[in-house]
């Protein structure tokens, strides 16, 4: 019980319904053995003394007896329904929570449909259980003690007889849920690698089907999906092999009943309607012993769901704010950012940047150049403290980030990244995401200086058109100057590009270029970008090597220099005469080069 005892917050807050679950459900039981004696005084007390008048009674006793029952089995069930509900509630709340809360660290690794699986069928197991599985066996419990005290009040001789099976089935059930529980583990294991098959396969349909990869997709899934199939087998056959040798027993207590029974009729140890009493009794035990593998299958199932669960809850948050953090306010920011010596590796791997100094000055703009795998992206993820540096320190204003509350350091850090997001909303929506009571008036502004507003004003309900994963299709480069646009819209005091440009043409680029450096008087800008003319008006270039910075300077100092900055120059420029031969002709010409 220690994954529940884990899940108490969620649920506790919901005990009067729990409670209220429980009496009616013990009330309910006690009514059930109303029954028993009933058939014995009608036996013993009316058909047997030839009191038939009091049949009508005993009847009218019965139908109030069941009525009420009825009522009190509706508030029953009612009521763990809504316990389970609102514990389920809770607990989505919080998954959904811990989810924002979860560190890029985390999501560098997560599976998708594993976390889906875990919010919807993890959680419905989990509530299924309180609702009603828990319910369930607390009634098995209470059915076998208050049966097995009106069967010893009747004849505890036959009672001690009769129950001389249930010790075995008791065993047998207790032995079935311990093999039963590892085997519900794998199936729910197999079954999120089912799904994350499936949501891969829907989120990369495009690039599946450009690469004539049906084939290879379908038998991926056909694999995991026999994988699903066999653990399910697997749990299958524990069923089959331990349900039949529960019913055998279930049923010998009868047998053994209907012998040593029948002899205590003879012998006038009991009478007729105390044996009948008894025959009904033993299925008041029995019935509920019969499906207690099936209840325990039912907790070992919900028992491997909220480990599962627990385990998301208790997931470690890499990036967390400090004990009483600074609080940025637009009032008091500047905008000086510095890298001290900084150093960052993810998780065990080889250090991704190494012993990076830079210094931007409130209002400048940094250009960061540099291949593939080279520490650029990372550079601006430690500045939005996406990941905390291993060593040395980012400082905003002579602070160190870390010491400003997480929240309100992003909310001054404007980011667009290379790969586009949009949310399946309207664009008006795409544009103010993260901004507080922005205007129309300032989204179109933001639309514009992304060159967005042209195209926006094209579709067919402008700015109120849906688009994102199940609504209208557009263009990479669309996409990306919409969020330009979002970027732009909630005035930040840093912005951080990320190849933001690289979808768009050259003439498009060189027109958010421009909207850019209207934007950028005031704010301190880091651009990556794999365009020189992306960073050719930076006030110092950064240039990347394996992590490391091999060269820097502006772009009229660099290109003066032998290193990967002429050589990235050189080649995007190729139709253009080379920078040797630029230096052997008047300044105009130079001029006109760049």
């Amino acid at each position: 019980m220690d994954a529940f005892r884990q899940l108490k917050s969620f649920y506790w807050s919901e005990r009067k319904w729990f409670i209220l679950s429980i009496l009616t459900l013990i009330l309910a039981t006690a009514l059930g053995l109303v029954y028993p004696n009933l058939l014995r005084y009608l036996i013993d007390d009316v058909i047997k003394q030839k009191n038939f008048e009091l049949v009508p009674v005993l009847s009218l006793v019965l139908f109030g007896v069941i009525a009420i029952k009825a009522l009190i089995q509706f508030i029953q069930g009612y009521s763990g329904a809504i316990f389970g509900l609102n514990t389920a509630f809770n607990l989505r709340n919080k998954l959904y929570n811990k989810l924002q809360t979860l560190s890029f660290q985390y999501y560098d690794t997560a599976r998708t449909g594993e976390l889906m699986s875990r919010l919807t069928a993890d959680l419905e197991a989990v509530r299924m259980f309180l609702a009603f599985g828990f319910a369930q066996i607390l009634n098995i419990v209470l059915m076998v003690t208050l049966g097995m005290a009106m069967m010893l009040s009747i004849d505890w001789v036959l009672t001690l007889i009769t129950m001389i099976t249930i010790p075995f089935l008791v065993m047998t059930a207790l032995s079935f849920e311990k093999k039963v529980h590892p085997s519900f583990r794998n199936v729910r294991q197999a079954l999120s690698m089912l799904t994350t098959a499936v949501q891969e396969n829907i989120m990369g349909v495009r690039t599946v089907k450009s690469f004539a990869g049906e084939d290879n997709e379908t038998k991926k899934f056909a694999e995991r999906n026999d994988g699903f199939r066999s653990k399910n087998i697997q749990t299958a056959g524990i069923w089959s092999k331990y349900f039949p040798v529960m019913e055998l027993i279930a049923n010998l207590s009868v047998v053994i009943l209907l012998a040593a029974g029948g002899y205590r009729v003879i012998q006038e140890h009991i009478t007729i309607g105390e044996f009948v009493a008894f025959f009904s009794l033993i299925w008041f035990i029995i019935g509920p012993m019969w499906g207690l593998g099936y209840h325990i299958n039912n907790y070992a199932n919900c028992k491997a769901s909220a480990e599962r669960i627990i385990g998301l809850l208790n997931e470690h948050v890499n990036v967390q704010d400090v004990e009483n953090p600074i609080v940025l306010s637009k009032d008091t920011i500047k905008g000086h950012v510095r890298f001290e010596d900084v150093t960052f590796s993810y998780r065990d791997s080889e250090p991704s940047v190494h012993h990076i100094n830079i210094d931007a000055p409130a209002g400048s703009v940094i250009g960061i150049l540099g291949g593939t795998g080279s520490g650029k992206s990372t550079l601006i993820s430690l500045l939005m403290r996406a990941y905390n540096v291993n060593e040395g320190k980012i400082t905003l204003d002579g602070v160190n980030i870390r010491n400003y509350q997480l929240q309100s350091l992003r909310r001054e850090i404007a980011t667009v990244f290379q790969e586009t997001f949009l949310f399946s909303s309207t664009i008006r929506n795409n544009i103010a995401y993260g901004a507080k009571n922005v205007t129309m008036d300032e989204i179109i502004k933001a639309a514009k200086l992304a060159q967005a507003h042209d195209f926006i004003m094209e579709l067919p309900l402008g700015y109120d058109t849906i688009v994102g994963e199940r609504g209208l299709g557009l263009s990479g480069g669309q996409k990306q100057r919409i969020a330009i646009a979002r970027a732009l819209v909630i005035n930040p005091h840093i912005l951080l590009l990320d190849d933001a440009t690289s979808a768009v043409d050259m003439e498009t680029e060189h027109e958010i270029q421009s909207g850019f450096r209207e934007l950028m008087k005031g704010r301190t800008t880091f651009i990556i970008a794999h365009r020189i003319s992306s960073l050719r008006n930076a006030d110092e270039i950064i240039v990347l090597d394996k992590g490391r910075i091999v060269q820097r300077g502006k772009h009229e100092e660099l290109i003066q220099q032998e290193g990967p900055y002429l050589t990235t120059y050189n080649i995007q420029y190729a139709d253009r005469p080379k920078q040797s031969e630029l230096d052997s002709v008047p300044t105009a010409g130079k001029g006109g080069s760049r």
